[in-house]
């Protein structure tokens, strides 16, 4: 079950907040990168990393769980193992996350379908950066 480039358009639109799961300190990795660019179009980004406390000026947080309440999470990017999604979307699916999007060479068709059946909107394997600039999406407007 694909999602089509409307669909992403305005999945990408609405979002403000993008919890990033896996994301990593170290400017050459792919997580950093795609992070960093989320970051310059407006997007609040949420590192979610239990080795980490703070990436790109964020607090980081060691999983979807432990982020704050008052932090309402648009899209859980996931920079995993596809053996390790399952958990993720768990936890995403407690909170109410309305899309997990699932990086270019992410997979995990049980957790996707566990998700779908409580409402969320599954993306796998697609790198949330590259759709972005595909779309000529419009850079995030904040109200500051």
């Amino acid at each position: 079950m694909s999602v089509d480039d409307a669909e992403l358009r305005r999945i990408l639109g609405a979002a403000r907040t993008i919890a990033v799961v896996g994301l990593s300190d170290k400017p050459e990795r792919d997580s950093n990168e795609v992070a960093r660019y989320l970051q310059g179009q407006g997007y609040r980004i949420v590192p979610v990393n239990p080795m980490l406390s703070n990436v790109l000026g964020e607090t980081a947080y060691p999983s979807i769980a432990a982020i704050p309440k008052e932090i309402a999470v648009d899209i859980v990017d996931l920079f995993r193992r596809s053996d390790q999604v399952p958990p993720v979307i768990d936890e995403a699916i407690a909170r109410g996350v309305p899309v997990a999007w699932m990086q270019l060479g992410v997979e995990n068709a049980p957790a996707a379908t566990k998700a779908r059946a409580h409402g969320m909107t599954v993306i796998e394997n697609l790198c949330i950066m590259v759709q972005h600039r595909r779309l000529a999406i419009p850079p995030v407007r904040t109200g500051h």
